[in-house]
């Protein structure tokens, strides 16, 4: 199995469904009260690609995407519609967006991240598939210039060719894709009418540390 650094055809990822998962175990104890256990530290994304698919030629595209992928032996690129800028409102990203970490005066390699939610508990989502050339980096406020950093595309990982100052705050703006698989070795194909084709069940499903 491999990473394929490709993405799923856009036009098709942009017409289907899905979204975060998590597994949370509920026991509801004798007196009604519960007892919650979060068994995933991070979500998990699923994504129906078959609510994509317009016509034959949309078919014809997947099809061919699927057969080299082997099925889900190897993962590759997807875009999420709804999420996929570090910008708070899911625009164009800025420098500025998302906190990487504070230098130490020695560390130059740094991690993206995206934190979601406000004050009270934020959930940080490692980026590990940022898109390359849309990612911008400051540090306190600074805009580095784009020849004094490098960005590991397949990885997330965004290194500083000078270690920021200790106490310096690192933040960068970035568009990014999930990696994911198939979940799914079969496709059923139903050619509707001359130039339609229903594919409804298409799952595709996050892979966590990839």
């Amino acid at each position: 199995m491999a990473f394929h650094d490709v993405r799923f055809p856009l036009d098709i990822a942009l017409g289907a469904q899905g979204g975060p998962q998590r597994l949370t175990d509920i026991v509801t104890l004798a007196s009604g009260r519960e007892e919650r256990n979060a068994r995933w530290a991070h979500a998990r994304r699923r994504y129906n690609a078959g609510y994509g698919i317009k016509s034959r030629a949309d078919m014809r595209v997947v099809l061919e995407f699927f057969e080299e992928r082997r099925g889900r032996f190897h993962s590759f690129r997807w875009r999420d519609a709804l999420d996929y800028s570090s910008a708070a409102d899911g625009g164009a990203p800025s420098a500025s967006d998302q906190v990487l970490g504070t230098g130490d005066g020695n560390a130059t390699a740094f991690p993206l991240r995206k934190r979601y939610g406000a004050g009270f508990d934020p959930y940080w989502r490692a980026i590990t598939k940022p898109v390359s050339g849309s990612v911008s980096v400051a540090v306190d406020g600074v805009v580095t210039d784009v020849g004094a950093f490098s960005v590991d595309t397949v990885a997330g990982i965004v290194t500083l060719d000078a270690a920021p100052a200790l106490g310096a705050t690192v933040t960068a703006g970035f568009t990014f894709d999930v990696p994911v698989r198939f979940d799914t070795d079969r496709l059923d194909i139903e050619l509707a009418d001359f130039d339609g084709a229903i594919a409804p069940n298409i799952p595709v499903i996050e892979v966590i540390g990839e």
